[in-house]
């Protein structure tokens, strides 16, 4: 595992000076070392993208979209192998990691399809006044960087590395250090395509590679995934570059049940929103709010769920939710269980790690929390459930909106004229109305407030890696 870099087109031992070990949190234990880039690895793949850039912004739109593709079939034939690491190193559920490579293999699909639209928007513009013409020109953006966090690798780098390659810019991928290993396949499958050298450079480290990367003066774009502390150190060092960023970052979401909802129905949207990827997701739905009329016969229903949720290695077991993926995550959401209790939270299950060998923690919901609660207002980053009861729609509204995060929300109502309504009204990216937090690649992905600036995905995703050029001219 030493030779885990890909710059211009070639596999190079790390030079660094940190050593990634990289665990299965199902035991934790380490199965892998490898050596981390050093800062001169960051400025020879930065090189060798600007070198790349000049030729691969020429390349046709067709042919930019083979090469996708050729990623999304290739991912399709690595499936089993992606899928089982995906559950050693993340701790993820076989079902959850099914579906995460098929939203990667998906994404690259769907933006082959719009790089072949390209041409077509290339386009005149109607102008007001006589005499002039004027067209509109999309171009690259050119060389960007690209940080992707943990909780979701694979999935994360294709929404930012399909589209970027769809736009014919030239990326330096920085994978998490807690999940170096799964974006290796893109690499490898760079090779496998014969993608021209020096168009996608991955680079493994820690603080120090990120940190190398993100302020580098070659790069034309940095877009970032991840916490809001990293987050705004990332814009910080893109300030000085005067370099336009993507970030998506934390949350703090709601879930609103109206007392006309099937109490079954709700507790199945309520236990996915804070239970899929052990609730490690900038998304999950950790504020919920009750309506009075449904939370007495809710809550106990919920209470039940969470404590009969199979919980376990999901190499060795078939479990509902697996293990958190890192000690040190493991470690905060412990923190947080403390906290619960120094502030006397109600909880009415979990709050506990688990006495097992791993990072696991018992899926928690708490009850009656208040707004000044640290647990109401953080971003946990587990499977932990703070609910708060309401009794009307406007205390609803305003209650899920009092958060300096807005990414999403989800609403559940009979009276579907009312979750529209509740919907529109909510400060977030985006909205699921009764239903699970089903992500489409032709939807886009992106907050409000703290969450973040810009937006992946669909068209926006595909946009942010084109720079708009006009050209006018006169025909006198």
């Amino acid at each position: 595992m030493t030779t885990s870099h890909y710059i211009a087109g070639r596999w190079v031992e790390g030079q660094g000076s940190d050593c990634i070990s990289v665990n299965d949190p199902a035991l934790g234990q380490p199965f892998a070392e490898l050596m981390a880039a050093s800062v001169a690895q960051v400025d020879l793949a930065v090189a060798a993208a600007r070198e790349a850039l000049p030729t691969w912004k020429q390349v046709s739109a067709n042919e930019r979209a083979a090469y996708l593709r050729g990623f999304a079939e290739q991912l399709g034939q690595r499936r089993e192998a992606l899928i089982n690491l995906q559950m050693r190193n993340n701790g993820k559920p076989r079902h959850e990691a099914e579906i995460d490579l098929d939203d990667a293999i998906a994404t690259f699909a769907y933006y082959a399809d719009l790089a072949e639209q390209l041409p077509e928007r290339n386009r005149e513009v109607a102008l007001a006044a006589p005499g002039f013409t004027a067209r509109t020109r999309l171009e690259p953006v050119g060389v960007v960087g690209l940080i992707v966090p943990w909780n979701f690798p694979l999935v994360t780098s294709a929404w930012k590395l399909a589209p970027a390659l769809a736009a014919g810019c030239t990326v330096v991928l920085k994978p998490s250090e807690v999940t170096p290993l799964i974006e290796q396949a893109y690499g490898q499958i760079a090779d496998t395509l014969g993608l021209p050298a020096g168009v996608l450079n991955i680079v493994n480290g820690k603080a120090e590679t990120g940190a190398a990367l993100s302020s580098h003066s070659g790069l034309d774009k940095l877009s970032f995934t991840g916490s809001n502390s990293v987050g705004s150190q990332v814009m910080r060092s893109a300030s000085a570059q005067c370099r336009p960023v993507t970030l998506e970052l934390g949350g703090k979401s709601a879930i609103v049940v109206f007392d006309d909802c099937d109490v079954d129905q709700a507790v199945e949207w309520i236990v996915a929103g804070i239970t899929w990827n052990a609730g490690q997701m900038c998304s999950a739905t950790s504020r919920l709010l009750v309506h009075d009329g449904i939370a007495d016969a809710l809550l106990p229903r919920l209470q039940q769920a969470l404590e009969t949720l199979r919980v376990g290695n999901p190499l060795t077991e078939e479990v509902d939710m697996g293990p958190l993926t890192s000690q040190a995550q493991w470690l905060k959401v412990a923190s947080y269980f403390a906290t619960a209790r120094e502030e006397g939270l109600q909880c009415l299950a979990g709050g506990k790690a688990l006495d097992r060998d791993g990072w696991f923690v018992s899926p928690t919901l708490y009850a009656d929390v208040p707004v000044d609660s640290r647990l109401w207002n953080e971003e946990i980053f587990g499977p932990v459930l703070c609910a708060r009861r309401f009794s009307t729609e406007a205390d609803a509204i305003t209650e899920a909106n009092d958060s300096r995060f807005g990414l999403v929300a989800t609403v559940c109502s009979a009276d579907l004229e009312r979750a529209e309504r509740v919907a529109d009204a909510l400060e977030v990216g985006h909205v699921w109305i009764n239903s699970v937090q089903a992500v489409f690649v032709e939807t886009s992905w992106g907050g409000t407030k703290g969450s973040g600036i810009g937006r992946e995905l669909g068209p926006w995703g595909l946009s942010g890696y084109l720079s708009v050029k006009h050209v006018t001219r006169c025909l006198g």
